[in-house]
């Protein structure tokens, strides 16, 4: 960098503690239903999630800025980006204990304490965001920070799924996290939920015979982070009752449904290549569906800049690059993730953008196992 030259700063810096109105809505959900007499106030997550955060990519578009090369090294090792994702944790155990007491009274009502679990799920959805943002660094304390974030929506598997599976078939038909080709989010749904609890405890139970320990342990990753989705539903229970049971169980679908909802439209109907070595070809940024939208990848912490993150993996989300060759969502997650609930619109808008990106060429799309026995056969929709 020469002499003179302007010092390159963050614009979106400080924008990046939006992220933590996410945790924050339980509370704010009070002071709205409390202060105002509205019940409905215990759904201000819902509202943020999927009205607030649409509006605002709306509003204020896409931001397709990248910072220079030259200031990557340092915008990584900046630990003020780490303590935005830290500070997730603190804030979202808050609120789980916080609901936990609204439920134990009995006095919410059902219909307010639905709401409440829909909140309170919605957090731990954007909680597994974070501990995804956790999990890809080498630091133990970060580590650990993603296993405790897994743990209120008992998703502990991921922490072994994502890293060592998914980013290893990404786009192939041998990932439970790739959606396929016509495939609707209710059936992906199961396929994925059981498909990667399946892979994590296969990967594990490998990873501890080379090492010649016993697959049923505390040496296992799956195994710790069910103990501890154990321990602290368990603990939950003793100190607010049994009354809380049915509601903590339901925030944590609500929370894990929301992470396969994000998993759905990232990969679409995309397929990596087989080469003439029977080998996979390289994941590339046309492998994953990207949004540019401004307030999504705040909240998100640029989780939207996917294609860059399953080149680079091991990059932090403040250096995430937009790049031009990657294929292009209409809207931001928030939005899109309606859409995928609704499967006739989904393939309506998503269907045409995927088989543009290939060029019209069925073979070039994920269409399940099958691909492995056949060969690529070019075509186009009726």
């Amino acid at each position: 960098m020469a002499a003179n030259a302007p010092v390159w700063r963050d614009p979106k810096r400080y924008a990046w503690l939006l992220a933590l109105l996410i945790p924050l809505s339980p509370f704010l959900g009070a002071v709205i239903a409390q202060g105002t007499g509205w019940p409905a106030g215990w759904y201000v997550g819902v509202a943020i999630a999927f009205g607030l955060i649409p509006l605002l990519d709306t509003w204020l578009g896409d931001d397709v800025a990248n910072p220079p090369e030259s200031v990557l090294a340092r915008l990584e090792e900046d630990r003020y980006y780490r303590w935005c994702t830290m500070a997730f944790l603190p804030l979202q155990y808050a609120g789980l204990v916080f609901a936990c007491a609204q439920w134990s009274t009995g006095a919410l009502g059902p219909a307010a304490s639905l709401g409440l679990a829909l909140t309170v799920g919605i957090v731990g959805g954007f909680a597994i965001n974070a501990a995804h943002e956790l999990g890809h660094r080498k630091d133990t304390v970060e580590r650990w920070g993603s296993r405790i974030a897994l743990a209120q929506c008992a998703y502990g598997h991921f922490y072994v799924e994502h890293n060592r599976g998914h980013h290893v078939h990404v786009a192939t038909p041998d990932d439970p996290a790739s959606a396929r080709y016509g495939e609707s989010f209710y059936a992906f749904w199961p396929r994925t939920v059981w498909g990667s609890l399946r892979s994590a405890l296969a990967m594990e139970r490998a990873r501890l015979a080379r090492l010649g320990r016993a697959p049923w342990s505390l040496a296992n990753e799956v195994v710790v982070g069910w103990a501890m989705a154990v321990v602290l539903f368990g603990g939950l229970v003793l100190a607010f009752g049994l009354r809380i049971a049915p509601w903590l169980l339901l925030q944590a679908v609500v929370g894990f449904t929301l992470l396969e909802l994000v998993n759905y439209l990232e990969h679409y109907g995309l397929l990596r290549q087989r080469l003439p070595d029977g080998r996979t070809e390289r994941c590339r940024h046309a492998h994953s569906w990207d949004s540019d939208r401004i307030a999504s990848n705040l909240f998100l912490f640029h989780l939207q800049r996917h294609s860059d993150h399953h080149t680079h993996p091991g990059r932090r989300y403040q250096a995430l690059r937009h790049v031009d060759d990657s294929p292009r969502l209409p809207h931001g997650y928030a939005a899109m993730v309606l859409l995928a609930l609704v499967p006739p619109l989904w393939r309506r808008v998503m269907d045409p953008r995927l088989l543009a990106h290939v060029g019209g060429d069925l073979g070039r799309v994920n269409r399940g196992p099958v691909r492995h026995s056949s060969a690529p056969q070019a075509g186009t929709v009726p």
